[in-house]
């Protein structure tokens, strides 16, 4: 059940984050989007299609966390960078260095994945707490970082909370009290997504978004739910798959914030 859960995350990295690349090349043409403009994405054909791609995606996402652990489906799922980066065109340095510290990452994980000990409930008011958490972190993150990579590690921090929750969720009973909660948190994500989308490149904010959305429930499913560590060598290169995952993100943000530096908001037409 583990493996099939696994093999649905990676497709259901592909159709995220190929959906994403749709979204991405039609929100950065579209005039300056504000709340009562956000209708126009869906009058647009190309965007519709990586949306509703998107949302396949995330049903197949559902499903794997049925199957497999939390930590592990992440692990899966972090290989939507390597979808976002094909036709993002010339890519600068430090988005080939996040690149390459993703795929580090991911080869790491995936060592790590032959020695499994459970995934655990999770205590309802802890999981909670962590959403809630989130969601102040992504405040943050947007009222620091007015860039495409400000926008994008809030929609990944939402994001990831809300696979949290959905992870909650799935066990049935009581905890599908966090169905609203999840999807406030995918709510607001995708608003930051499509505001980041009209500021930075691909891979300075979908490619920002999927790494914290990857990075952070696998260390939830350690902290949240007792997936432990494996022991010895595996266990070490989980930790360095992590450490990797957060330097990916961390070089795909710093570049944008470079750009926007140089020029504040040049991608914006106005209406």
């Amino acid at each position: 059940m583990t493996a099939l859960g696994l093999l649905l995350a990676a497709a259901s990295a592909v159709a995220i984050n190929g959906g994403y690349s749709l979204q991405h090349a039609a929100a950065s043409e579209l005039p300056a989007l504000r709340v009562r403009t956000f209708h126009r994405l869906f009058l647009n054909g190309r965007w519709l299609t990586g949306f509703l791609g998107g949302i396949g995606g995330w049903v197949l996402y559902v499903v794997a966390l049925r199957l497999a652990p939390l930590s592990l489906v992440q692990a899966a799922a972090a290989g939507g960078i390597g979808v976002l980066a094909l036709g993002a065109g010339r890519l600068q340095p430090r988005e080939r260095l996040g690149i390459a510290a993703a795929a580090i990452g991911l080869a790491l994980l995936a060592l790590s994945l032959g020695s499994h000990t459970g995934t655990g409930r999770g205590d309802a008011r802890t999981v909670a707490l962590w959403m809630a958490c989130s969601v102040v972190a992504a405040v943050v993150a947007v009222v620091l970082f007015r860039s495409g990579a400000g926008f994008g590690t809030a929609a990944g921090v939402l994001y990831a909370a809300g696979d949290v929750g959905t992870k909650a969720a799935v066990l049935g009973g009581a905890r599908l009290w966090f169905v609203p909660a999840l999807l406030a948190c995918h709510g607001l994500a995708f608003v930051a997504m499509q505001l980041g989308f009209q500021r930075g490149r691909r891979l300075g904010t979908a490619g920002v978004a999927v790494l914290w959305t990857n990075a952070l429930p696998i260390a939830a499913g350690m902290v949240l739910f007792a997936e432990a560590l494996p022991p010895g060598w595996r266990g070490a290169a989980r930790v360095a798959a992590f450490a990797f995952v957060l330097a990916a993100a961390a070089a795909l943000s710093r570049e944008q914030e470079q750009e926007q530096a140089q020029a504040p908001e040049p991608a914006l037409r106005r209406t």
